[in-house]
């Protein structure tokens, strides 16, 4: 039997997988089960940050390994309050809340952002606005907090309290940001949405408004973060100090781990049994995630930004392109093909591309060679204007 009989046979059919088996790896470049080579532009769903197989990624969780792989939160780690120093240091946020994944951290902003509001001006000021076409996760809670109608199918009753707003429509999001409001939550580029980015004057007036209204302003950076866009956090491009930031993906370096970062005004509001996570914060990934971002450095983000320019003048010159969005090394590109098709022509050649509704997603690792970059997107331009 292969593997792909055994995952049909054995593993809920929840995902419309490609048809690829990967085996092994190192950087960018990625084996299937018969030896064939991928050039990877996808990094795990912007997950891989520096790549298949990091050796400075492999030496820290290794050596975490042998030290102590769990203790609960019951005790303090060395690893987590590492990492969390490195955080707070590298932002201006106080306190993190250590989860699994980018929905947990989401349903944790969630959580601290209605107990925050509750403690403050009492029951009844409850509601969280997000945007239409936005993504924040699988959990109950955060499909509903999720702008789509795609997702609010077959699963209700869902969360009650959230509302939905019309991105980079100032007029008709700050309708919506009513006395019940507790928060306002987006993202700054809508990742499974398409690939979509918020207009600057949009963020920096919403934010005025949640600032004069004590609304608080949640980003969800579990996509965008960890240099993802060409610096640290994508807020940062847009000049704002969010109350409440999240993040999972890119931050683990392949290990399961979300954050939830709070700032001075929020810092203090999950007092001890209002939340919680068995795994939250485990010592290896922990371990993984102080690797990844000790190296996410000035250099690093300027070598980001110059492949992304590269990118965008590359693949905005192709006739069948008719959009390139994005920041950083997280870009749409909208073409006269169906992306689908552009992701399995690119398969056949050996190159892995993602999809975001109509666009071709690129989210490759950040360190990815110029070589090989410039390799798998000749690849993807053959089969673009083909």
């Amino acid at each position: 039997m292969n593997i792909l009989d055994e995952l049909s046979q054995n593993i809920a059919p929840s995902y419309a997988r490609f048809p690829v088996a990967i085996a092994r790896g190192r950087g960018s470049l990625l084996y299937d089960i018969d030896g064939k080579e991928y050039i990877d532009l996808g990094s795990g769903i912007a997950v891989n940050a520096f790549g298949a197989c990091d050796e400075e990624w492999i030496k820290a969780v290794t050596a975490q390994l042998g030290q102590i792989a769990h203790t609960s939160n019951l005790y303090y780690s060395l690893p987590q309050a590492r990492l969390a120093r490195l955080l707070c240091a590298r932002t201006h946020f106080k306190k993190v809340f250590f989860s699994n994944s980018g929905a947990e951290a989401n349903e944790c902003a969630i959580k601290a952002a209605r107990k925050y509001s509750a403690d403050k001006y009492g029951e009844g000021r409850s509601r969280i606005v997000t945007l239409k076409n936005s993504f924040h996760g699988r959990t109950i809670t955060t499909l509903s907090a999720t702008g789509q109608d795609g997702f609010h199918k077959h699963f209700g009753p869902f969360t009650e309290g959230f509302a939905y707003a019309e991105a980079n429509n100032y007029e008709d999001t700050a309708s919506k940001l009513s006395d019940d409001c507790a928060a306002l939550m987006i993202e700054l580029i809508q990742g499974e949405g398409g690939i979509n980015v918020l207009e600057k004057d949009y963020v920096a007036n919403l934010a005025k408004m949640c600032k004069e209204k004590d609304i608080l302003f949640i980003i969800d950076e579990v996509q965008t973060g960890n240099g993802r866009t060409g610096k640290l956090f994508c807020y940062e491009h847009y000049g704002i100090e969010p109350d409440i930031v999240t993040t999972a993906k890119g931050l683990g370096g392949g290990l399961p781990i979300g954050c939830t970062l709070f700032n001075e005004k929020t810092a203090e509001v999950l007092a001890p049994g209002t939340h919680g996570s068995t795994f939250g914060g485990n010592p290896i990934c922990a371990a993984g995630a102080i690797s990844i971002i000790e190296r996410l450095t000035d250099e690093l983000f300027a070598e980001v930004n110059k492949k992304s320019e590269y990118l965008k003048t590359t693949l905005s010159a192709l006739k069948n392109v008719t959009q390139v969005a994005g920041m950083g090394l997280m870009l749409g590109i909208k073409t006269a093909k169906d992306p689908k098709e552009v992701a399995n022509e690119c398969i056949k050649k050996g190159v892995l591309v993602l999809t975001a509704k109509d666009k071709v997603r690129l989210l490759p690792a950040l360190n990815i060679p110029f070589d090989v970059l410039k390799k798998g997107v000749a690849i993807l331009s053959e089969v673009i204007e083909q």
